[in-house]
């Protein structure tokens, strides 16, 4: 049988989205000053090399701590963040040294901080200047998809087990936006509560970050429900010009069994074709979520985790975990 028999009818989003408001000195949605103020209000800053009264190259950051504790580093809803810079159009060896010379100043403008901890984009691979300044560098993976629009050849590359997942979920659930952000986190809580987790953000903030999607038509919560308007599971996508990334997503507990999360991928994955070619899982490196992005046949991307910290301020950072340790045995 055929991909295109097989693959689950997918309806065409109610508009199509637009990767509305990028600048052109950003290489993804979450470098944007507008993700910025929603997910940092007030707590970023950034530092650009300018050439000829324009910007060339920029690195945002989230300040965090007290003085004496300051740390540079993005916030908890921003998988990626790192540098920009702009693409050169000279040949290779040019272009490369045009970028280490804008990396190392964009490094050496960063405001004094006992620490500094960000994620840079898949498409910033070079961090040398960083290494060279005394940072370290570590590897790491997100999982991607890309050619969405070759829906049979996405459709071939699931995992049997997914496929029957969202065959089995379309036969009793439905796709739906917008039915609220309280409805969302209800759902993404008891995510976290079953993992004995924290869940990242507060509502209100979830809020914040929400409307500034939506009025910059980059992003789409999603819910699969069932005829009785219980809610299976949730996902929430955003997505720019490069990728759509995967955000946030949970499952009703007593409900996990019903294909709801593998549908939603796919759901999600047809939505973002309309802007972008590739699909980011954005992360994870915990294997039991490596597995289930795996089960979609994406690819590991490696991006950088770059880090400096004075011993000062991994003294502290020890004595912290000693400390929440002990209370916990209390």
């Amino acid at each position: 049988m055929s991909a295109t028999i097989e693959a689950p009818a997918t309806r065409a989003p109610a508009h199509v989205p637009q990767a509305r408001g990028a600048t052109a000195c950003a290489d993804t949605v979450f470098q944007q000053p507008w993700w910025l103020d929603a997910v940092a209000p007030g707590f970023w800053e950034e530092v650009t090399c300018e050439e000829g009264g324009r910007t060339v190259a920029r690195l945002p950051y989230v300040l965090r701590g007290r003085r004496g504790l300051r740390m540079l580093t993005q916030s908890t809803l921003t998988q990626t963040l790192g540098p920009w810079v702009e693409r050169s159009r000279t040949d290779a060896p040019g272009a490369l040294a045009r970028e280490h010379t804008l990396l190392a100043e964009l490094e050496a403008s960063l405001p004094p901080a006992q620490a500094f901890s960000q994620q840079f984009s898949p498409a910033i691979l070079n961090a040398l200047p960083f290494r060279w300044a005394g940072y370290r560098l570590e590897l790491r993976y997100t999982y991607r998809l890309n050619q969405l629009s070759a829906t049979d050849a996405l459709w071939d590359g699931l995992r049997g087990s997914v496929r029957r997942e969202i065959r089995k979920a379309r036969k009793r659930l439905e796709v739906v936006e917008d039915l609220g952000v309280d409805r969302f986190y209800d759902v993404l809580g008891k995510t976290y509560e079953r993992q004995g987790l924290p869940v990242p953000r507060s509502v209100a903030e979830i809020e914040r970050l929400e409307d500034a999607c939506r009025r910059h038509d980059v992003g789409s919560m999603l819910f699969a429900r069932d005829e009785s308007g219980e809610v299976h599971a949730v996902a929430w996508v955003v997505w720019d010009q490069q990728a759509a990334y995967y955000l946030l997503a949970g499952a009703e507990p007593h409900l996990r069994t019903s294909g709801a999360s593998s549908l939603l991928v796919w759901e999600a994955m047809m939505r973002a074709r309309e802007v972008t070619d590739v699909f980011d899982f954005h992360g994870s490196m915990v294997q039991p979520i490596e597995r289930f992005f795996r089960g979609f046949g994406a690819r590991q991307t490696p991006y950088l985790s770059v880090t400096k910290m004075a011993p000062a301020f991994r003294a502290a950072l020890k004595a912290r975990s000693a400390f929440q340790q002990l209370a916990a045995r209390h």
